[in-house]
C-alpha cells in the first residue's frame, strides 16, 4: 500500500517476510522500520483513530457508566487512552485500555462508575 499526500511525501507498507516494512518519505527525509504484524495493526488502528478524531473536529466530552463503555471509546484527559475491550461481571466492569504508546492494561471499575470520554467509539457491527 502506498499513499501520497499532495505536498508531503509517501507512506509505504509492504510485507517483509513474517514482518511488515514501513517507509515514510518526506521532503525532509525518510524513516524506515520493520515491525510485527501485530504492531502494524496497532499502528494502523492508531492512525485511523487519530484521523477520525481530526476529521470529526473537537467534540464535547460525554460521561458514561463503566459498564456502557465500548471498543474505540477514548478517555478524556492528558493522554489518549482507548478502550479495546469491556467485560462486565455483575457489578464490576473490567475495562482493557491501550495507550498511544502501545501499552495495554486492564482496570476494574464499579459498573456504575462514571467515565468521561473525549470521543465515543462506534457501536459493534457498524
Amino acid at each position: 500500500m502506498t499513499n501520497e499526500h499532495e505536498d508531503s511525501g509517501t507512506i509505504e507498507a509492504v510485507p517483509a517476510g513474517a514482518d511488515v516494512a514501513v517507509t515514510v518519505s518526506t521532503p525532509s527525509g525518510t524513516l524506515s522500520f520493520v515491525c510485527s504484524p501485530e504492531r502494524a495493526r496497532a499502528l494502523a488502528a492508531a492512525l485511523g483513530l487519530a484521523a477520525d478524531e481530526a476529521g470529526n473536529g473537537p467534540a464535547d466530552p460525554v460521561t458514561v457508566r463503566a459498564d456502557a463503555l465500548r471498543r474505540g471509546d477514548v478517555r478524556d484527559g492528558d493522554r489518549a487512552m482507548t478502550v479495546t475491550g469491556v467485560r462486565v461481571d455483575g457489578a464490576t466492569a473490567h475495562v482493557t485500555w491501550s495507550s498511544g504508546a502501545g501499552r495495554v492494561w486492564t482496570q476494574t471499575y464499579d459498573a456504575d462508575a462514571r467515565i468521561t470520554l473525549r470521543r465515543r467509539g462506534r457501536p459493534a457491527g457498524t
